[in-house]
Order: C-alpha cells, then structure tokens, then sequence
C-alpha cells in the first residue's frame, strides 16, 4: 500500500434482500434522457411512511455504482467509487421520509463512470436494496429491495466520451493536490493498516481450516473452491497491508472526490488505485472494536481494500451494509460483498 498520506471509499451492484418475506414498497421506474442521463422515479407503494438512507443508495449524489449497462450480452465496467458508511448514529439529513404514495425523482449520467464512447444501443437498469429505519429513530432496521424496468436507448459516443473525460481530469486535478495525513490521523491510519493485515491474515487460516459453520454463516458455504477464493483474497490483503510504502494503492486523509457525506466513513476509487479515509473514519471509530459486527479502523480500511481491483474488485450490493443485510445475501453475493469480508474477520478475531 503506497502510502500518499490520505483516505478510503465503496457502493454499487444487485442485490436480493428478502425483507420479512413481504413484498418490496419501493417501485421504481426510469428512463434515459438527453443521451446518459438515467431519470428514477421512486415510489412508495406501501401503506406505511418510509424512511430511506439516502447515502450509498440511488438517491446519494456521489459517483457510486447505481447502473447496470449491457452492450448486447456484455456488461459495461463501472468505474466509479464505492463508499463505506457508518450504520449507527446516523444523522436525520442522511435520510429521505417517503409518504405512501409519494414519488420522489432522481437522476445521473451513467457516462461519468461506465465508458460507452463506443456509442450504439446499450441497455440500462437499476436495482438493489436501500437501507431504512423506523419514522422516528435513526437506527437501520432492514433493507427494502427494488428493481427497475430495462430501458434500451441510444447513445452518442462522443458526448458520452466527453462527460467522461470531464470526470476522468477532475480526479487526476484532484489526487496531485491532496496529501495530508498528519499528526493523530497519521498514526491512525498506519495503525489501522497494520491492524488490517493482522486481522486479514487471521481469516486467511479460518478460511483454510476453521470452522464450516462460521464459512456458512458468512459466505453461504464451506466447500473447497469457498475456502480458496476467500482465502486467496485474505492473503492479497495480508500483502497490501503489510507495507505503508509500497502495493497497489494510495492513501489519503482529505476528501478528494468531495465524496464524505455525513455518514460515509471511507471510498474507494478501483479505477484509480486509492483510498480515502473521511473525517467521521477518525472521529467515529475506535481502532479496533471488542464487540462482534461493530464497525472499527481496522475493518473499514480491510473493507475498503477489498474494493481495489488488484484485491478482489468487491461491490457494495447497492448499498448493502452490515451483518443483518449480508445474511441476506447469496453465496455469489457474499463472494464479492466488501462488508461480509470485513465482518468475517471481525467475526475471526473476537470469536463471535
């Protein structure tokens, strides 16, 4: 891990959460405009008020993974951020009341973080889950499902090509002015990185010969070719943490996407190779936490680092955070889900 004095980040896929059995309240429709713009419109169906977390969902303004994109059978890369919020003391801006039968609208250019330069008929859809809490608490109880209608639209390569590059210059504008991890987030952050690589070593031997039940509970299964993909990805992240002056990634401590709302504690841009650490990483989270499936420094940096393309490439299931929503989650989801890695180790080194 090369370590540029900075920050962390993650969000994004498809995600089946099966909430109470019930079917989802969320319907959503969308539809392309003025070229890449996808326009969501976000109804709650439900007879009951919901109220939604916007950060890491549909609704956040950041670069997050929000569309699935198809060019005939293949699928086109995102290559955006991908976020790590905090699931406790939320703040009542971070989420959105919808009234029963309310409509709320949305939009993005699919172009800022998926290349369809090569212009022509693309497919586009949106799906995935989106955390909610009760009307009057600020806890997170559960996630809702949804899944859009397909929508196949044209598009114009050199329009799209030139939004992407607009983004692409930001990015590269924004990494060369940042580099300040000093002081208390200095010394935060290596020890955070060495933590990472302790407890990722830890759940690289539980995943080679620990227990089959705790494979199960977290991955869904406990065969030979699970215990090797998990094991395997422990071990990339043994290596990236084993150094704060070389690897495959950069770090920072300042927000240099403008990507830290109130209740993201880390990003990741894969694209880029770096991470950034948010204000609330520091000032939230105690280095490593004694209580299983709580959030820490330590695992949000092994989070995050299983984003990195080098590492694994894990998506966020569209804003799928803690253990509640990863037990919901299939066997192929968990494979590639960031917090059931993180809650995993978690899991390896208190023995929960």
């Amino acid at each position: 891990m090369k370590f540029s004095l900075a920050l962390f980040a993650s969000v994004a896929s498809a995600v089946s959460v099966d909430l109470s059995k019930r079917a989802s309240p969320l319907a959503v429709e969308i539809n392309v405009v003025d070229n890449s713009n996808v326009v969501a419109s976000i109804t709650n169906t439900g007879s009951t008020p919901l109220k939604v977390l916007k950060t890491g969902s549909i609704l956040d303004n950041s670069h997050i993974e929000k569309t699935e994109i198809f060019s005939g059978a293949a699928k086109v890369p995102f290559d955006g951020i991908r976020l790590r919020i905090a699931t406790s003391n939320l703040e009542e801006d971070s989420f959105q009341i919808l009234a029963p039968g309310e409509t709320v609208s949305t939009s993005w250019d699919t172009a800022t973080v998926h290349d369809l330069s090569a212009g022509g008929e693309f497919s586009f859809s949106t799906s995935g889950a989106i955390s909610y809490a009760e009307i009057d608490s600020n806890s997170l109880t559960g996630a809702v499902p949804f899944s859009s209608n397909v929508v196949t639209a044209s598009v114009d390569g050199t329009a799209a090509a030139k939004v992407r590059r607009s983004f692409n210059d930001y990015i590269q504008k924004r990494t060369v002015v940042q580099s300040d991890c000093t002081s208390t987030r200095l010394t935060a952050t290596r020890n955070a990185i060495s933590s990472c690589r302790s407890h990722a070593a830890a759940a690289s031997s539980a995943a080679v010969s620990g227990a089959a039940a705790r494979m199960t509970e977290y991955f869904k299964s406990s065969t030979t070719a699970t215990r090797s993909t998990v094991a395997t990805v422990f071990g990339r992240i043994v290596t990236e943490c084993g150094s704060t002056t070389s690897g495959v990634s950069r770090q920072y401590c300042s927000d240099v996407l403008s990507s830290c709302g109130s209740s993201v504690l880390a990003y990741t841009l894969p694209s880029g190779s770096y991470m950034v650490n948010c204000p609330l990483y520091f000032s939230a989270l105690p280095a490593v936490t004694g209580t299983c499936h709580a959030q820490d420094q330590a695992t949000t940096t092994l989070h995050e680092v299983t984003h990195l393309t080098q590492i694994r490439g894990t998506s966020d299931q569209s804003g799928c955070y803690g253990y509640s929503c990863v037990r919901s989650l299939t066997a192929s989801q968990n494979l590639n889900h960031a917090d059931t890695y993180s809650l995993f180790a978690n899991a390896v080194r208190i023995n929960c």
